[in-house]
């Protein structure tokens, strides 16, 4: 049974660095890309960032340059880092995985329950 468990969320203040983690269990952790999406109330999920297998590294322009996926292949963890935190980052974070890549599409086999991320201003 895959199971994808997101951690790190919490209230901060705009300006403010935070950091989620995603464990990652019941999948070969290395073969799968592994990604990032935000649903913030009352709007559609959007895709955040991904990380293939390989290593290549996929943004949305909302947050480039403020945001930095990475792995950890031998602990089965996707981690995001968030920098200059806006309000408009307010959501709820998703880890996802799918064994061809993710895309800005939004599509994969597997998701997280979620992590609330809540930035004041």
């Amino acid at each position: 049974q895959v199971q994808l468990i997101e951690s790190g969320g919490g209230l901060v203040q705009a300006g403010d660095s935070l950091r989620l983690s995603c464990a990652a269990s019941g999948l070969t952790f290395s073969t799968y890309g592994m990604g990032w999406f935000r649903q913030a109330p009352g709007k559609e999920r959007e895709f955040v960032t991904s990380v293939w297998s390989g290593g290549s590294k996929l943004y949305a322009d909302s947050v480039k340059g403020r945001v930095t996926i990475s792995r950890d292949n031998a602990k089965n963890t996707v981690y995001l880092q968030m920098n200059s935190l806006k309000p408009e980052d307010t959501a709820v974070y998703y880890c996802a995985a799918n064994a061809l890549g993710i895309g800005r599409s939004g599509g994969a086999e597997y998701w997280g329950k979620g992590t609330l991320v809540t930035v004041s201003s």
